[in-house]
């Protein structure tokens, strides 16, 4: 069954729903290093979005520094949809960083938006494309 179709607008999923919905170690791993790194707390909230088949529908979750987003996180099961915006002030490093990226995460980089801000959707299935999320979201964090 689809995440949106489980859990509708007026059945916000809890904490523990979202972690088995999604059912992957990558999950957890990514939200105590959200919560421990930059001290935040997950804010769930509902999306009417129908675009890309909507993958964007239903409840997400988002993950937010002083006002500033860092990722919002789709949950699908088995796996993680999660978008990250690169805006112009981060660009550079991050153009650096994708050298070291793995293949994916270079080619979805190439592929999104243009040279002033890019936003990336990932699907995170394993370790090696979660390892570039966590670092786009560190240059996210500390752009100015």
């Amino acid at each position: 069954m689809l995440w949106n179709e489980l859990y509708s607008k007026e059945n916000e999923p809890s904490e523990d729903q979202v972690s088995e919905f999604i059912n992957s170690t990558l999950f957890s791993e990514l939200d105590n290093h959200l919560r421990q790194a930059y001290k935040v707390k997950p804010k769930q909230t509902y999306s009417n979005c129908n675009l890309n088949e909507g993958i964007w529908k239903g409840w997400n979750i988002k993950y937010q520094k002083s006002g500033k987003s860092l990722c919002t996180l789709y949950p699908k099961q088995g796996y993680l949809h999660l978008l990250v915006t690169i805006g112009k002030p981060a660009m550079n490093e991050a153009e650096m960083l994708m050298p070291l990226c793995s293949e994916y995460t270079q080619e979805l980089f190439k592929r999104s938006g243009n040279s002033e801000s890019k936003s990336l959707g990932f699907e995170v299935r394993d370790e090696d494309v979660l390892r570039d999320v966590k670092n786009l979201i560190e240059i996210r964090a500390t752009a100015k």
